[in-house]
């Protein structure tokens, strides 16, 4: 099932995407996708509509972030071993995590603002890993029934700010609009194997990243284990998995985002994202 929602900023909907391929109007069913709708008796009513009785959206227009009241954006740093080398790091040897706020969440489409002086901002796909039921201190045989689903993440990052202004990676990574999540959540009993997706992203028709969750240094299991270790994870929390190479810090010379570029990325059976980078405009983002 591929859970979605569509619509103006404060006015979004409900919605599922068919087998077809068509969005399909929920909000007969439910008000809102929340981290209420993420935990499996909720998923499970959904699951049992008769999706072909359920109104079609012909034209959905804006696809918003596809759940409303996000708790944790947890990120994973350094998490691809070829990705740790073009940075000129070492391998971690547990998980490195840092947050991003949930004010940079947007939806998988949105305009992408750069900061005010912004000369180092760069992309990241991720595989974005989403929690449906409470986990703390759970074990690795039984993280994966805690997650509802996955979806597509671009972890972007102001390196300067990240890297070269002092303190955590938490500066860089947390840029309004720097966490764009979707089209939909894809529930995990429709995801055979999560470290076996293939996940791409192209800058301005050019590919840049080219990978696999099967090359993760901690697999999903690993880090739904490891992160309940250190706080509660809750149904509609996000943990966002690291990034293959490909990024433009690695580049040489090092290339990163200017106003005017297209990103378009995806994971596979995840969907795909495109965002256009816009200067510094606040309207963008409040809008």
């Amino acid at each position: 099932m591929k859970l979605l929602r569509y619509g103006h900023k404060g006015d979004e909907k409900p919605a599922l995407l068919d087998a077809d391929g068509h969005i399909r109007d929920l909000s007969g069913e439910l008000p809102d996708i929340t981290n209420a709708t993420l935990t499996p008796h909720s998923l499970k009513r959904l699951r049992e509509l008769d999706q072909a009785s359920l109104p079609v959206v012909t034209n959905p227009g804006r696809i918003a972030p596809p759940w409303n009241g996000m708790g944790k954006f947890i990120c994973v740093g350094l998490n691809y071993s070829d990705h740790a080398a073009e940075t000129g790091n070492p391998i971690p040897k547990e998980p490195i995590l840092f947050m991003k706020p949930t004010s940079a969440l947007v939806g998988c489409n949105d305009a992408i603002v750069l900061p005010r002086e912004s000369l180092k901002s760069d992309w990241e796909v991720e595989l974005g890993v989403v929690i449906g039921r409470k986990a703390r201190y759970v074990s690795e045989a039984d993280a994966l029934k805690h997650v509802a689903g996955y979806c597509v993440v671009n972890d972007l990052s102001e390196r300067e700010y990240q890297l070269e202004r002092g303190g955590t990676w938490d500066k860089g990574k947390g840029c309004d609009t720097f966490g764009p999540v979707g089209p939909w959540v894809v529930t995990a009993d429709e995801v055979a194997d999560p470290q076996h997706l293939a996940m791409w992203l192209d800058v301005n028709g050019k590919r840049v990243q080219n990978g696999s969750t099967k090359t993760m240094i901690f697999g999903v299991a690993q880090l739904v284990s490891y992160i309940s270790r250190f706080t509660t994870l809750y149904p509609g929390d996000l943990i966002s998995t690291g990034t293959p190479p490909g990024v433009g810090m690695g580049m040489k010379p090092p290339t990163y985002l200017k106003p005017g570029d297209t990103m378009v990325l995806g994971i596979e059976g995840l969907g795909e994202q495109r965002q256009t980078v816009h200067a510094w405009d606040p309207a963008l983002i409040d809008n």
